[in-house]
C-alpha cells in the first residue's frame, strides 16, 4: 500500500501448561514463557507500532504477593521498550546473584513476569489518543482474585454509544466513552454477577467464605461471562483476556471479520492474530494450527483445560479480506497462494492497456507489501506467453531453427524500478517545499526503461488515497521517460469506511469516492449527492437495524471502468508527460482469489453487521456538512 495506512492491532496469550522447573529443566531457563512471547509479539511487529503491552498472571501465589504483572510502552519502539523494561527485574538479578535465576521458587516470590500466564498486544491507534493510557492490555483491580479482569484486543465496536448507555443504565459510571472501556467494564459487570452467583449458591450450602473464594476459582462460568457481555456487541473483534486466578479466553467476532489462531501440546496453549507466528515460534506443521470458529470464545481453564465455547450465534463469515491483500504477514501458506492469484488475476487488464505488447512493457512494483502480487502478475505473463509461443511456433517452419529459438526466448520483462528511501523524513511544512520532498521519497533505477518506447507497469497492493501515487510514485516514474505508465491495484476500489478497526473512516479521503463525486457534477447530476444525504439524514434515528447504505447510490450510475478512468485523471500530476493509466482488481476477481475471506465492505458496501451501515452514512453526512471527522 503505497499509502501509509494504520490498520490491525495483534494479540499474543500464552498459557504455560507445566511447571517452570520444567521450562528450566528442558530449555535451559525459566524464562521460556517470556521469550516465546517476546517471539510472537516481535512476529506481529506489522499489526502494531504506537503502542505495546504485556501481563502477566502467576499461579500458586500465598495472599500479599503480587500475582498480577503488567508492563505498557508507547515508545518509538514498544515492543523493545517493554521487554527492556521487564528485562531490568532480571538483569539486576543476573549481575548480583545469578544462581537465583536458576531457583524458580525464588523467582516467582521475588520477580514479576515469571507466572504461568501471558498477554501481550501490539497496538495501532485508530482511535483516540496516542498515551499511555490508551495502550493494551487493560487491567481492572479488584481484592478477590477471581474478580481481576486483563483484556486486551484486535477490535472495533461500531456502537460504542448504545454500550456506554447500557453501563449507564445499570449503575456504572465509566471513566470515558471508548469500545476499550465499554468492553472491560461489560465483562467485568458479568464477572462480578457471576461471583456473587457461586458466592450465594456456596454459601446457602454452608461452606466457609475462604472455602468459597477456592470453588469460585475452579467453577467460574467464563461462557456465561462472555454471553451475557458480548450480547450487545456490533463489530469486529478478536477479543483476550485473563482472570485473575487463571483463566483465560480468546472470543471472536460472529461474523469472524479479525482473525485468530490457536495451538495446543502438552506444554503450551497458545492463540495469535496470525497462524505463521505460531508455526515459526513453535515450529509446528501448518495442520496443527487452527483458527478460533466466529461467535466462540477458546477458554483456557485454571486447571489446564482448554475448549471451544459458543458465545454468539455465528453470521454469515466475512472474515477480513484486507488481511489476506495487506495486513497479514504473506508468510502465511494460503495467504501467499491467494497473494499470487490476485496477482495473476490483473493480467488480461495489464495486456489490454499496453495493447499485448510486453516485448516493450517493464513489470514493476511498489511498495515491498505488493511484491507477492507481483510474482502473481509476471507468472500469469509467463502462461500468457506460453500460449503466444505455441501459437507461433506452430506457423513457422520446422527447420526454422533460429525463428524458433527467438520466440522460445520471449519472457516479461521484470526490474526492481523504485526502492523506497527510509532515511527520509519530510520535514518540511510549506506545501510547494514539502511538496518536493514528498516527490523523492523513492529512489528510481535509471536506464530500465527504453524512453518513448517501453510501458512502465507497477502493480500495488491496494490504492487508498491516492496522494503518494500523485505527489510522489507518477512524477518519479515519468523521469525513466516510459511511453505510458499503468499503475495495477491487486485490491479493487475503494469506496466505503472500515469501521472495525482499520484506520479508514473518512469518505473524501478515498480516491474513489473523489471520482464518483467528479463524475456526477460533470455529468449534470449533482442532485444525487443531496438525495443521499437526504436519505442518510432521515434514517439517523432509526435503530441500526433498521439502516440502509445509501451511499453506493453515489456509485451506481457509473461502471468500475469509468470510475478507474476518473481516478488516472484525478491522480496523474499536470507535470507528467505520459499517458497514465489506474486499474484495479475485480470484485469478482477478489472472490475467487480469496474465497473463504468475503469481507469485501471497504469495497462493496455489503457491511457484515447492522453497525456498518450506521457508520456509513455517518461518514457521508460529515463530507456532505464539511465536517473532517471520524464517522465512529
Amino acid at each position: 500500500m503505497s499509502d501509509p495506512i494504520k490498520h490491525e492491532c495483534g494479540i499474543a496469550l500464552l498459557r504455560l501448561k507445566k511447571p517452570l522447573q520444567y521450562y528450566l529443566e528442558k530449555y535451559g531457563t525459566p524464562l521460556y514463557g517470556l521469550n516465546k512471547l517476546y517471539l510472537l509479539m516481535e512476529k506481529q511487529h506489522n499489526r502494531g507500532q504506537d503502542g505495546a503491552g504485556v501481563a502477566n498472571i502467576k499461579f500458586d501465589v500465598d495472599p500479599g504477593q503480587r500475582y498480577i504483572s503488567r508492563k505498557r510502552s508507547n515508545s518509538s519502539s514498544p515492543i523493545k521498550d517493554v521487554f527492556e523494561q521487564i528485562n531490568t527485574y532480571f538483569r539486576t538479578v543476573e549481575e548480583n546473584q545469578p544462581e537465583k535465576l536458576q531457583n524458580v521458587e525464588w523467582m516467582k516470590r521475588n520477580l514479576p513476569f515469571t507466572g504461568e500466564l501471558f498477554l501481550g498486544h501490539v497496538r495501532y491507534g485508530t482511535f483516540g489518543g496516542q498515551s499511555i493510557e490508551n495502550v493494551h492490555p487493560f487491567l481492572r483491580q479488584n481484592n478477590w482474585m477471581t474478580r481481576n479482569l486483563v483484556v486486551a484486543g484486535n477490535f472495533n465496536l461500531t456502537n460504542v454509544d448504545e454500550l456506554f448507555s447500557l453501563l449507564v443504565d445499570i449503575g456504572q459510571h465509566p471513566k470515558e466513552m471508548s469500545d476499550t472501556v465499554t468492553v472491560i467494564e461489560k465483562i467485568g459487570h458479568f464477572l462480578d454477577e457471576e461471583n456473587q452467583r457461586l458466592y450465594d449458591q456456596y454459601k446457602a450450602m454452608g461452606y466457609t467464605r475462604r472455602q468459597i473464594s477456592g470453588l469460585i476459582a475452579e467453577h467460574l462460568d467464563v461462557q456465561r461471562i462472555l454471553k451475557n457481555a458480548a450480547e450487545d456487541w456490533d463489530g469486529g473483534y478478536a477479543m483476550a483476556g485473563l482472570f485473575g486466578h487463571g483463566d483465560a479466553f480468546v472470543l471472536r467476532d460472529p461474523s469472524g471479520i479479525r482473525p485468530a489462531f490457536y495451538y495446543e501440546d502438552d506444554e503450551i496453549c497458545v492463540v495469535t492474530s496470525e497462524r505463521p507466528v505460531i508455526q515459526t515460534a513453535f515450529n509446528v506443521p501448518v495442520e496443527a494450527v487452527k483458527e478460533i470458529p466466529p461467535g466462540e470464545a477458546l477458554v483456557i481453564k485454571r486447571n489446564g483445560e482448554m475448549n471451544l465455547k459458543p458465545v454468539r450465534q455465528p453470521l454469515e463469515k466475512t472474515a477480513c479480506s484486507f488481511e489476506r491483500i495487506y495486513f497479514s504477514r504473506g508468510s502465511d501458506r494460503d495467504i501467499y497462494r491467494e497473494r499470487l492469484e490476485l496477482g495473476r488475476l490483473v493480467c488480461d487488464q495489464v495486456l489490454k492497456a499496453v495493447d499485448h505488447d510486453l516485448e516493450h512493457t517493464v513489470l514493476s512494483f511498489i511498495p515491498n507489501t505488493a511484491e507477492t502480487a507481483f510474482y502473481g502478475m509476471v507468472k500469469g505473463m509467463e502462461d500468457y506467453l506460453n500460449e503466444q509461443k505455441a501459437l507461433h511456433i506452430a506457423k513457422l517452419q520446422i527447420n526454422d531453427a533460429e525463428e524458433i529459438k527467438r520466440v522460445l526466448s520471449w519472457r516479461p520483462r521484470v526490474e526492481k524500478i523504485a526502492i523506497k528511501d527510509a532515511k527520509l523524513r519530510t520535514f518540511i511544512t510549506a506545501d510547494v517545499a514539502r511538496d518536493d520532498m514528498v516527490a523523492h521519497v523513492y529512489d528510481i533505477t535509471y536506464g530500465t526503461v527504453e524512453p518513448g518506447v517501453d510501458s512502465l507497469v507497477v502493480i500495488d497492493d491496494s490504492i487508498v488515497r491516492g496522494t503518494t501515487l500523485r505527489q510522489s510514485v507518477i512524477r518519479i516514474l515519468d523521469r525513466l521517460g516510459p511511453k505510458k505508465i499503468v499503475v495495477v491495484s491487486s485490491a479493487p476500489q475503494i469506496r466505503f469506511p472500515d469501521c472495525y478497526g482499520i484506520d479508514m473512516a473518512k469518505l473524501g479521503d478515498f480516491v474513489a469516492f473523489q471520482a464518483a463525486i467528479a463524475l456526477l457534477h460533470e455529468r449534470g447530476m449533482s442532485h444525487v449527492i443531496d438525495e443521499v444525504y437526504n436519505k442518510c439524514k432521515e434514517q439517523q434515528k432509526q435503530p441500526k437495524e433498521q439502516i440502509k447504505n445509501y451511499v453506493k447510490e453515489i456509485y451506481a450510475p457509473f461502471t468500475a471502468d469509468e470510475v478507474s478512468a476518473k481516478i488516472s485523471e484525478l491522480l496523474t500530476p499536470p507535470s507528467v508527460n505520459c499517458e497514465v493509466e489506474i486499474l484495479f482488481q475485480t470484485l469478482e476477481g477478489l472472490h475467487a482469489a480469496c474465497p473463504d475471506h468475503k469481507g469485501d465492505w471497504y469495497f462493496s458496501g455489503n457491511y457484515p453487521t447492522p453497525g456498518g451501515n450506521k457508520v456509513v452514512n455517518r461518514a457521508f453526512i460529515n463530507y456532505y456538512e464539511g465536517r473532517n471527522e471520524r464517522a465512529y
